[in-house]
């Protein structure tokens, strides 16, 4: 069920904490700080914040915080350890389910260049891809530099933290700030 923003205003810090601490895969630490600028206005003003907060890390932090999220449809989810979201998340993707042994073979193939490459897993929105365009992304970007990687994962985590929100809270859609992703 749905928060709506007033409720999100007056919440204390450890319910804000339980309720929004995995809008970004293994960073509570970035909940704790958006606590601090309460009141919101909207979804949009908290994502916002997010972002910011995301574009002023220095790039060893955005690294850092890349390196925390799990391969897609890697280990973690084969050994069913994967957070909530995440797993409704990858398996809306076509990741999880009875995924033929090819394709299993081929992401985890892929991951391991990535991973070996970057020194961190391949970050992509799975709620806007599905299989193939997955696959597409792996190759496409695979010959970009760390640099480029890094900003393009950020900007895949603030897509993913945009739509983990709108589950978290009520609010109108609003497809033109969701194309600006």
């Amino acid at each position: 069920m749905a928060i709506a923003i007033a409720d999100v205003n007056q919440m204390s810090y450890e319910e804000f904490l339980d309720s929004f601490g995995n809008i970004i895969q293994a960073a509570k630490w970035m909940t704790s700080s958006l606590w601090s600028f309460r009141p919101y206005s909207s979804t949009i003003e908290i994502h916002r914040c997010v972002c910011k907060m995301l574009d002023t890390l220095p790039l060893e932090v955005k690294e850092g915080l890349l390196r925390g999220l799990p391969d897609l449809a890697g280990r973690e989810a084969r050994e069913n350890k994967l957070g909530f979201e995440c797993k409704k998340e990858q398996r809306a993707a076509g990741l999880l389910r009875d995924l033929p042994e090819t394709k299993q073979v081929l992401i985890n193939n892929f991951n391991a260049r990535y991973r070996a490459k970057f020194n961190f897993p391949f970050v992509l929105c799975a709620r806007e891809n599905k299989m193939e365009s997955i696959l597409n992304g792996f190759r496409n970007r695979i010959g970009n530099s760390r640099e480029e990687e890094v900003e393009i994962g950020i900007g895949e985590i603030k897509k993913i933290c945009w739509y983990r929100l709108c589950d978290i809270v009520s609010s109108p859609t609003m497809p033109e700030y969701v194309s600006k992703l």
